[in-house]
């Protein structure tokens, strides 16, 4: 990412302080700092004035925090609270926004019994989410390289599936892959259940066997941004009802997808799906949301449920992953990641969807 980029960023929110009745905006959450600075170390916090912007770490970080941002670096070797209160008497600020949902009731009260007289900690809810859910050009080529290394990582690892595979093997080899493609990091822990176990949609990967359906939901941390993907494979002959289902959560995906596009709400996204599975007399054995944004988080704004009024716009990466899972048989889920459009959307996701046998 360009420096350029991080500095246009903290210049929309020094803009917006005003409108906001602040004088300066405290970021301490780990994405939201690296979207506004790019530094990407474990304990900093980012001052954004009117003017300025002033980047606290400790001197773990000294070089990197220099590399990686653009802002003006404090290392500090005691507790960042405190040289952030330096910051604020030394520049006489008074309202200073924060992201109640992220900070530590352990760091608020450090700040908060600390302050000058007549400055305040003010709330300020999803200010700098909401600024990440419509990526740049930029964004949009990092998750695309990410889609891509997880797709690839995927087609090297099913290419060695036996019978008899444990699953958390085959957990093991598709991180090992894309660690080996050049990945960071899975970005959440890779899925991986088979026969009555892939009814659980967050399955943890056991030392058991693998058989008749299985379901694989991975994906990769790759400069940073996500993806996300869920395929499903067969181990055996599948019979009738397998195909049922496949073809009827297929069917439920695409028209999810077909749903998106500049200016739909999220609602109405997670219903296209929802109404096809109710024609099947399956919409009950789907228990999730039809999707989620993904960026520097696996999941973060928008989502995309029942009750999600939000309006899709332009530049969003989400996932849409209807799911049916029937206890004591399985589930069956398929999920691309997509970014929003003018007229539709943009798959990302180059695997392709059939139930694979093997």
């Amino acid at each position: 990412m360009e420096n350029s980029e991080y500095e246009l960023r903290r210049r929309a929110v020094a803009e917006q302080l005003p409108a906001r009745k602040l004088d300066a905006m405290l970021v301490s959450f780990s994405p939201n700092l690296r979207y506004l600075s790019g530094f990407t170390g474990s304990n900093g916090a980012l001052l954004v004035l009117r003017g300025k912007a002033i980047l606290f770490t400790d001197p773990r970080y000294e070089i990197q925090a220099a590399q990686e941002s653009t802002c003006r670096v404090r290392i500090t070797g005691g507790p960042l609270t405190e040289a952030v209160l330096s910051a604020v008497r030394r520049h006489g600020i008074r309202r200073i926004g924060y992201e109640p949902a992220r900070m530590t009731c352990e760091s608020y009260e450090a700040l908060a019994d600390k302050l000058p007289m007549r400055a305040s900690l003010v709330p300020v809810h999803g200010w700098i989410e909401e600024m990440r859910m419509v990526k740049s050009p930029a964004e949009l080529a990092l998750i695309r390289h990410s889609v891509e290394t997880n797709s690839r990582a995927f087609e090297r690892t099913v290419t060695r599936l036996k019978p008899g595979m444990r699953e958390n093997d085959l957990a093991a080899e598709l991180e090992y892959r894309m660690r080996r493609l050049g990945a960071e990091k899975p970005s959440f822990e890779t899925i991986v259940a088979g026969g009555p176990r892939s009814a659980l949609p967050h399955a943890q990967p056991t030392a058991a066997r693998l058989a008749g359906l299985v379901v694989v939901d991975m994906g990769t941390f790759q400069q940073g941004y996500a993806s996300d993907m869920t395929r499903m494979l067969f181990l055996g002959t599948p019979g009738a009802k397998v195909k049922h289902m496949y073809h009827a959560v297929l069917e439920a995906q695409l028209a999810g997808i077909a749903a998106v596009r500049r200016g739909a709400r999220t609602a109405a996204v997670d219903a296209a799906s929802r109404n096809v599975l109710k024609a099947y007399g399956l919409d009950s054995a789907f228990t999730h949301s039809t999707g989620h944004g993904l960026g520097l988080e696996i999941h973060e704004p928008p989502r995309l449920g029942k009750r999600d009024k939000l309006r899709l716009k332009a530049g969003m990466t989400v996932t849409i992953e209807p799911g049916v899972y029937l206890e004591g048989f399985g589930g069956i889920r398929i999920e691309d990641t997509v970014v929003v459009t003018d007229n539709g959307c943009e798959i990302l996701t180059p695997t392709p969807k059939e139930l694979r046998v093997v």
